[in-house]
């Protein structure tokens, strides 16, 4: 019995990637920070790869208004880092809204916000 045991351990030990999501890791800029100068770019880096054709990034002003237009795209090679361009942004607030599939095809999203100083 006490075998069983060990092999059903083992086994939750050796499948256990297979459950993982790609959870956000780091954001550039930073999640909740005050960028001195607008960005020219959101950088997402999860915690593994991503499929970039089945993710979105879109970035909001204070108003509520879509101020990304592109798709988001590999940054260097990496299928853990995803980037979105973005337009001259102004001095305020914005919230990055993120929906990603992992390579393994979980389903993850979430947000945040971050300011650019006026």
């Amino acid at each position: 019995m006490r075998r069983v045991y060990l092999l059903a351990a083992a086994a939750l030990c050796i499948t256990s990637p297979a459950f993982a999501h790609a959870m956000l890791e780091r954001a550039s800029p930073p999640v909740g920070s005050e960028a001195a100068s607008p960005p020219h770019e959101i950088v997402l880096t999860f915690t593994e790869g991503v499929e970039p054709l089945f993710s979105s990034i879109e970035v909001r002003n204070a108003e509520g208004t879509v101020v990304t237009t592109g798709k988001p795209h590999v940054v260097a090679g990496s299928a853990r880092r995803l980037a979105i361009d973005l337009p001259a942004l102004k001095g305020g607030k914005y919230t990055v809204i993120w929906h990603v599939t992992s390579e393994d095809t979980h389903k993850t999203e979430g947000s945040f916000q971050f300011s650019v100083a006026r």
